[in-house]
């Protein structure tokens, strides 16, 4: 079926609008992680803290966060006993982008400039020509007390200029560009900045006595590092004083907001698809797994599994920290539900994690890159990734599970593998699979990952819902009705 021809039913664009939502209130994993907390918490799921006693029950809701850059979220079934095993679906909240440098000012020529990492495999030219805003989180101090607050300048702030081709006419031809001295975005005019500065000096330390142990050269003045423009942006965003301000990470993102795109808005046109998409997908679909109309669904089928979600963070640079897919996130949660030997062995040999990230779309400009018979259409329903070299966990069995799954609620299923000639890229699942428990790898399709503006189809967002619904309310007497020999 032609994609111009697909007609969104209600439930189809309510999953896309809430996507959008999604992504445009998610610049940063910080914000896509508080994102996902208040729809937790609006679910009713209780927030649990890593260094408390857990007093976990049958039939409640749960969520907790690490370093504001990760959420793991489970409901436990009302006939849950420690041995139990564990539906898991596992995404990442990270994508590609640009971050400040801890001493970020830099001038050139009247410009004001600012320093930047690239952060994961992004494709960098096409951040060139784009209106950036500045988002993460900022350590301030309040009346004698440190918290870490959320800033979002949801304006244009920085660009990135190509240089006219008029000096550079083999640009078209061959566009490349050093990422150090080619690459730096520009604030504003030095000149500009000093007339209307509200202060023409760097941000000054609060007392004497800090100036005394923050003397010039130290390290230990922020206001040294940055613009002073900089910090009056954030403290007016803070409401706060430049000087309260201790320390930041500051993420640059694209100001364009996400938007349905396509002349039967088939498309949905946004950054960070790769892996924001997903992520919101197994956050709805574990919140309407205990929703009003699903409660009597799960009790019929007396599921005995917990059910839960984990958004990392970091997979763009190889999930190793203390919120990526290698850290001790989901075996702390494990132990904890299963706190003997025994019965977490128990639980790791009944359970079972869907590994899900974006997939590659065919683009109908490059066909040849794509392997003859694997090549997954947008709005084609979820993409079943595998790869002999284990890049992806996809078995059998694992085939098997969620052919089976997603069939239950009349969705489709798209093959994907790499060409033998072109290697592949991974996802959380191979590390995460070293838990011992069984693992398949799924994505959505997409054109242009890593892309500053990716493009997704509007349909893949309930289908993907629908998959891990499926599969909440469904694995447990799935996994019964099949038998190893």
């Amino acid at each position: 079926m032609a994609m111009a021809t697909l007609q969104p039913t209600s439930a189809v664009r309510k999953a896309a609008l809430g996507l959008l939502s999604f992504l445009n209130a998610s610049p940063t994993p910080y914000h896509a992680a508080m994102e996902a907390s208040v729809r937790l918490e609006k679910a009713g799921f209780c927030k649990l803290r890593e260094e408390d006693e857990w007093n976990i029950n049958p039939g409640g809701r749960y969520y907790l966060t690490r370093n504001q850059a990760a959420v793991l979220a489970f409901t436990v079934p009302k006939k849950w006993s420690a041995g139990s095993g564990l539906s898991i679906v596992a995404t990442h909240i990270d994508s590609p982008n640009l971050r400040l440098r801890p001493v970020s000012k830099k001038t050139a020529n009247g410009y004001l400039q600012v320093a930047v990492e690239t952060y994961g495999s992004g494709i960098w030219h096409t951040w060139f020509d784009r209106d950036l805003g500045l988002a993460g989180r900022v350590i301030v101090n309040s009346n004698g007390s440190f918290h870490s607050k959320l800033v979002k300048i949801n304006r244009p702030l920085l660009r990135i200029p190509s240089l006219a081709i008029h000096l550079d006419r083999s640009v078209n031809d061959n566009f490349k560009f050093n990422q150090e001295t080619e690459f730096m975005p520009i604030l504003g005019l030095s000149i500009a900045s000093q007339l209307n500065s509200p202060v023409k000096a760097e941000i000054k330390p609060e007392s004497s006595d800090q100036m005394e142990n923050q003397t010039v050269g130290s390290g230990l003045n922020i206001g040294a590092n940055h613009h002073p423009a900089i910090l009056h942006l954030l403290a007016e965003e803070l409401s706060v004083k430049p000087e309260e301000i201790k320390d930041f990470e500051l993420h640059l993102f694209d100001t364009q907001p996400s938007c349905l795109g396509g002349v039967n808005e088939e498309f949905i046109f946004s950054p960070r698809l790769d892996n924001q998409m997903t992520s919101y997908c197994a956050l709805e679909a574990l919140i309407e797994s205990v929703s009003e109309e699903s409660d009597a669904i799960v009790e019929a089928q007396a599921n005995p599994n917990v059910n839960m979600i984990a958004l990392f963070n970091h997979e763009e640079v190889g999930s190793v920290s203390t919120t990526g897919a290698e850290s001790s996130l989901i075996p702390t949660v494990m132990s904890r539900l299963s706190p003997t030997s025994e019965s977490l062995a128990r639980t790791i040999a009944r359970s079972f994690l869907i590994s899900s990230d974006m997939g590659h779309g065919i683009h109908p400009n490059y066909t040849s890159k794509y392997q003859q018979n694997h090549r997954p259409e947008l709005n084609g329903g979820i993409v079943l990734k595998t790869n002999a070299k284990q890049k992806y966990t996809t078995d059998a069995v694992g085939s098997f599970f969620i052919k089976q799954l997603v069939a239950k609620r009349n969705g489709s299923v798209q093959e994907f593998e790499v060409r033998n000639d072109m290697t592949c890229g991974s996802t959380v699942g191979p590390l995460l699979s070293k838990l011992g428990v069984r693992t398949a790898d799924v994505g959505l399709a997409q054109l242009s990952m890593h892309s500053i503006r990716e493009t997704g189809g509007s349909h893949d967002a309930r289908a993907g819902m629908d998959l891990f619904l499926s599969f909440f309310q469904g694995f447990a007497e799935l996994d019964r009705e099949l038998s190893l020999q």
